[in-house]
């Protein structure tokens, strides 16, 4: 049977010395900094935010010219035969003609009945709206990075509280064998604290194997090697003065779904304008130098050589009186988007306003259980201490100071889990708000 402890003791060792061995702290701030520079989703959302940076800029803008070179050669051999004023009759064969060209053109569009403009205008709300995306990815990425972080620093506190619960277990069980051996309890009192030192023991296994697997979705989420060891900061601080009234109007204006939104209301708008410059005409410019030269050997020519090089300008205008419609319904779509896209923002401030008052009750009731929590396990503390006590001079049995120990127990997992539960009632909240990036965490 001791061989048997033994062997226990060493097993937890080994698991103990593999989860401390090299372990170092990784704070908040650092798991930040870590997910904003590897994490990577963040680091596609910044791409696309790049990809728009690149539609908005002036060189996918249409107002700047078109040039354009062209150049070419060509080769003539002719048979040709010809009859001169005076009747003599001369013939050329295989006459060879050269003929060389080139030229370049430019050309501009002055006016498209502002189609450009507002095309141009709604590159830039697209690329402001990546932004948007970008900072939304963040958000989400560091509210699930936190979920996981805290999960982290629970069991980290949980793996902690059922050691210190397994070391009582084993002091009991020692000093039932010391009073068994005196005579002073029968073998009843031995066999129960093993049982429950087992059960102790499976749940301390079960619980560090939750923090290595719930270590390895943190590193995941941090994009770094999963097998990173480390302890996470089990400390949590509470944002102070927040208040209901307070937190939906930041969300009113501060929400990142209704700034996206927005953005889509506006690039809707800009459509129409550009579905109307339809109606409009276009007017362009066109420049060309050129280059041109001729060689001919023919006896029956004129010139045997002809060179030239010349500046063309022009100026047109084109305006489509009618396209069978299309422009018409362009401009009618268009402005089904735009509604379309104001009945979206209005389902999205309703869902908004319903995720602000739902994170406030939330949160406002987890505040309350943390404080009935901690309250508890003071009351379970007190409890213990006298049992513990009382335990030892053997006026309590072993199954009245095993309940003691679980109620014990149970209250300092209840007080872990619902200080988490409250920190990340409070960060979505936060989120919701638009106030996530702004806060210390």
């Amino acid at each position: 049977m001791k061989n048997r402890h033994n062997y226990t003791a060493l097993l937890f060792l080994i698991f103990g010395l593999y989860l401390h061995a090299q372990d170092q702290v990784l704070s908040k701030e650092e798991a930040i900094d870590m997910v904003l520079e590897n994490n990577l989703s963040i680091q596609v959302a910044k791409n696309t935010k790049l990809i728009g940076d690149n539609n908005a800029n002036i060189l996918n803008s249409g107002y700047l010219p078109t040039v354009t070179a062209n150049a070419g050669g060509s080769i003539d051999k002719q048979n040709s035969e010809g009859v001169l004023a005076n009747g003599d009759t001369r013939t050329a064969e295989g006459a060879e003609t050269r003929r060389y060209n080139a030229s370049v053109n430019v050309n501009y569009i002055l006016f498209d009945g502002l189609g450009r403009h507002y095309n141009y205008k709604s590159f830039q709300e697209r690329s402001q709206q990546t932004e948007l995306q970008v900072r939304q990815t963040i958000e989400n990425t560091i509210l699930q990075l936190f979920s996981v972080y805290y999960e982290v620093a629970r069991l980290t506190e949980n793996t902690h509280t059922l050691e210190q619960a397994m070391e009582i277990s084993k002091d009991r069980l020692k000093r039932a064998q010391y009073q068994f051996e005196f005579g002073q309890n029968t073998g009843l009192d031995v066999l129960n604290a093993e049982v429950d030192i087992n059960t102790d023991s499976i749940n301390l296994l079960n619980s560090r194997q939750l923090l290595r697997n719930t270590m390895r979705d943190l590193n995941l989420i941090l994009n770094r090697d999963l097998t990173e060891v480390f302890v996470a900061d089990t400390t949590v601080n509470f944002v102070p003065g927040l208040q209901m009234e307070s937190m939906y109007n930041e969300a009113k204006m501060n929400n990142v779904r209704l700034q996206i939104v927005e953005k889509d209301i506006n690039i809707s708008d800009n459509n129409i304008k550009v579905a109307r410059s339809g109606f409009l005409p276009t007017i362009g410019l066109t420049g060309t130098y050129g280059w041109n030269e001729s060689n001919n050997n023919s006896p029956l020519a004129f010139t045997l050589q002809n060179t030239s090089t010349g500046v063309t300008g022009s100026i047109n205008l084109s305006w489509n009186l009618f396209d069978g419609g299309s422009t018409i319904t362009g401009i009618k779509n268009a402005k089904i988007n735009y509604a379309n896209q104001e009945l979206a923002k209005k389902q999205i401030e309703l869902e908004v306003e319903r995720d602000i008052r739902n994170a406030w009750d939330s949160y406002s009731n987890a505040l309350y259980v943390l404080e009935v929590q901690e309250k508890n396990l003071q009351t379970n503390q007190n409890n213990f201490n006298r049992t513990d006590e009382r335990y030892k001079l053997g006026r309590v049995t072993s199954i009245e100071f095993r309940q003691a120990q679980l109620n014990l127990l149970n209250a300092e997992l209840a007080k872990s889990q619902a200080k988490y539960n409250a920190k990340l009632a409070e960060l979505f909240m936060l989120q919701v708000s638009g106030q996530l990036l702004n806060v210390e965490f």
